[in-house]
């Protein structure tokens, strides 16, 4: 009976190390790929980003908006275009 506990174990470690190891060369893999990929295959974008400002409008809008809901107690700090 404690044979049979035994060759369990070894299994069991064989099969985690097993997996362990063949894990660690997938990721190995992956990050050797990614790293070759950005070295030489990515092409280089240069542009210049574009200001542009909230049109006024839009913030008259939003001031209206934030004081109607808050009934006169809110204040815009900032306005972040996403």
């Amino acid at each position: 009976m404690e044979s049979d506990y035994n060759l369990g174990l070894q299994l069991m470690l064989v099969g985690m190390l097993s997996v362990f190891m063949i894990l660690g060369i997938v990721v190995a893999l992956g990050r050797t790929l990614i790293f070759f990929v950005n070295k030489y295959g990515a092409v280089p974008i240069h542009h210049q980003p574009i200001k542009r400002g909230i049109p006024k409008e839009n913030i008259v809008v939003l001031s209206s908006v934030v004081d109607i809901v808050t009934q006169g107690q809110g204040v815009i700090k900032s306005i972040k275009k996403l």
